[in-house]
């Protein structure tokens, strides 16, 4: 599901209201979102196994499903993205967490082995953020901009390639510095995001620094004065800097990644995050699976969301998946 679709709709629009939490502004949840109760019924074990971006708040989803179920264990792992299919397949782990969509070869193999298709959930909304050194004072990109520096390939139609601060308009002590570049590993679904949407599908260059989790991007960014790289907005730290971005050379100004310049689709790298599902077509869900979804899905689960610093899905959304789910 791409979230233009929802942002046409303006769906989110009606939900936010600000900044992203990391920005240090507050985001509200959709006040019609339902309140979650405690319902009978519900023990055992569950495993997540998937996103790195996803990895906390998963982690604090349990905390607060533990609040209302004790009596439940819940394992998370957050290698990356790539990492959620295959535990799916195998029968590993009853929550998948993706920063993407999966591929087509992913939910064939997941349709292969139990004769129908995984079902997806949208649970969040992130701002995937191009950062910089705090103390670099670049203005703004362009996406081909940020392609030209980031790839080799230059899909996304920039003429030359960007090496140094200088060719992107920066004068002075910044003018021939160059440019040292941090990126997520190839297992990650942010990685697969950036590609596709900031790279235009095209290659990362061979002298980029892989890190293996978003919150050593950042470290790395804060490290080097340099330095520039992305990751999800809920992990912006005082020693980087979140940069506006615009699609094209066209048009005036930058659009900062916030939630207000998501909702109006000017900010070109927002996202749905996702919570994948074996659930069987004409089985109800085990109870314990439902019962974290339904939380998910319903205002104090969103206000965890708001808390990680991402955006909160409007009650439309939330009531279409609780809908599909049959956790009405």
């Amino acid at each position: 599901m791409k979230i233009d679709s929802l942002l046409k709709a303006g769906a989110l629009a009606a939900a936010v209201t600000a900044s992203a939490g990391a920005i240090a502004q507050a985001v509200q949840v959709d006040p019609n979102l339902p309140t979650y109760e405690r319902v009978s019924g519900v023990s055992g074990n569950l495993t997540s196994i998937g996103s790195d971006t996803l990895n906390n708040l998963m982690s604090l989803w349990v905390e607060e499903f533990n609040t209302f179920y004790p009596n439940v264990n819940i394992q998370v792992q957050g290698a990356g993205t790539s990492t959620a299919p295959p535990a799916l397949v195998e029968g590993r782990s009853d929550f998948g967490p993706m920063s993407r969509t999966m591929r087509d070869s992913e939910s064939a193999a997941f349709e292969e082995r139990f004769g129908y298709p995984p079902t997806m959930v949208p649970v969040a909304i992130d701002v995937l953020a191009v950062f910089v050194n705090r103390d670099n004072p670049i203005e703004g990109m362009t996406i081909p901009q940020v392609d030209a520096v980031f790839s080799s390939t230059r899909r996304c139609g920039h003429p030359n390639d960007i090496t140094r601060w200088g060719q992107l308009g920066m004068t002075g002590a910044w003018a021939n510095r160059d440019i040292t570049l941090y990126s997520r590993n190839a297992v990650s679904g942010t990685y697969g995001y950036f590609r596709q949407h900031a790279l235009c599908d095209g290659d990362f260059k061979n002298a980029i620094n892989e890190q293996p989790g978003s919150a050593s991007v950042v470290q790395g960014v804060t490290e080097s004065l340099n330095g520039i790289g992305y990751s999800g907005i809920g992990f912006e730290t005082a020693g980087v800097r979140a940069i506006p971005l615009r699609r094209d050379a066209e048009g005036n100004g930058f659009f900062e990644p916030n939630a207000e310049n998501a909702s109006s689709g000017d900010y070109p790298l927002a996202r749905f995050l996702y919570l994948y599902v074996n659930k069987h077509p004409e089985r109800p869900m085990a109870p314990r699976v439902r019962e974290f979804l339904r939380l998910v899905l319903n205002k104090q689960g969103q206000q965890v969301t708001v808390r990680d610093g991402f955006i909160p899905l409007p009650e439309a959304v939330a009531a279409r998946e609780r809908a599909k789910l049959g956790i009405n």
